[in-house]
């Protein structure tokens, strides 16, 4: 019985979407179509419709799925190998154009929710700085709800937040994986203990993140009706910090942050890191065709080192 031969299709390149490719590499790193829905932050209709044009241009099955999710094919691991040449060399694109070009000059405005803790994020700051210093960097912090709105309007280029709502005009990259803890300072009568059952807790003195609270946050507090009537409130993390070191009241700060300080002993944590809210902190910029050069330089140098590192964590 003789094998299937695909399809020769000269004209392939000028109908695919190199989009598939990157929606593929997705799926065989993640696992699974519904994992990879969730770390390019799309419907998993999206992401099945897109292996299934991928597949009808390529004449192959490229994955089978089982009990855990997705298994690659002979063929599936060809184009998940083809997939992940495509963005290595995509990504050193601009940087070779940069260099060939001579020194760039221009402006990189980013903003960023309160806190943001990232090595990977710190080295491309670095690596920018040695290999472009005629690019000036201009860093804001701001609630998230002004994030969009400036980068809209151009009065930033990239943006680092969460967001449950994301836009189809915006791209969005997973960047890690935040988790909040709740805290008390040291002067609280909480210092020390440890509570599994969250609802005990509805009476204490609460401080919130204001507007600027991550939805799977103010989920949980919802569900354990915790800071009902709140005593303290801080878009800014540096200023519920303060307030909860006082022991004016227990809150959520993200443990990022207070395992980065140094003040860390001063800080309890209440509960069980298993039942800990989490959610994910995405970089936010326009589509390739509206980015200034600074931008694909800065995006090119993070998608390098996350890709490294091996997606959020």
């Amino acid at each position: 019985m003789s094998s299937k031969i695909p399809r020769v299709d000269t004209n392939l390149f000028q109908r695919i979407d190199l989009n598939l490719f990157r929606i593929f590499l997705e799926i065989s790193r993640a696992g699974g179509i519904g994992a990879a829905a969730r770390r390019l932050n799309v419907q998993q209709p999206s992401v099945s419709l897109a292996l299934k044009r991928l597949e009808g241009h390529l004449d192959a099955v490229l994955c089978s799925r089982n009990t855990k999710g997705i298994v690659l094919t002979p063929a599936g691991r060809v184009v998940a190998a083809f997939a992940e040449r495509i963005f290595q060399q995509v990504q050193s694109l601009p940087p070779s154009v940069a260099a060939a070009a001579g020194e760039i000059e221009g402006l990189l405005t980013i903003r960023a929710v309160s806190g943001v803790v990232s090595p990977e994020l710190d080295a491309t700051l670095e690596a920018m700085y040695r290999r472009h210093p005629r690019i000036r960097l201009h860093i804001e912090i701001a609630p998230h709800r002004l994030m969009l709105e400036a980068l809209q309007k151009g009065a930033a280029e990239a943006c680092i937040s969460f967001d449950s709502a994301p836009r189809a005009d915006l791209l969005y990259e997973p960047l890690m994986r935040e988790r909040q803890q709740l805290y008390c300072g040291r002067s609280h009568p909480l210092y020390g203990a440890h509570v599994t059952n969250p609802e005990s807790l509805f009476d204490q003195r609460f401080i919130v993140a204001g507007l600027d609270e991550p939805d799977d946050v103010r989920h949980f507090r919802q569900r354990y009706r915790l800071g009902e009537v709140p005593v303290g409130e801080a878009e800014n993390l540096t200023e519920a910090q303060r307030m909860i070191r006082l022991g004016i009241g227990i809150g959520f700060l993200p443990t990022p942050v207070i395992e980065d300080t140094a003040r860390r002993q001063e800080f309890w944590p209440i509960l069980p890191s298993a039942m800990l809210p989490n959610y994910l902190l995405y970089l936010i910029t326009k589509p390739a065709a509206q980015q200034t050069l600074p931008t694909q330089l800065f995006l090119a140098e993070i998608r390098r080192r996350l890709a490294a590192r091996g997606g959020p964590i």
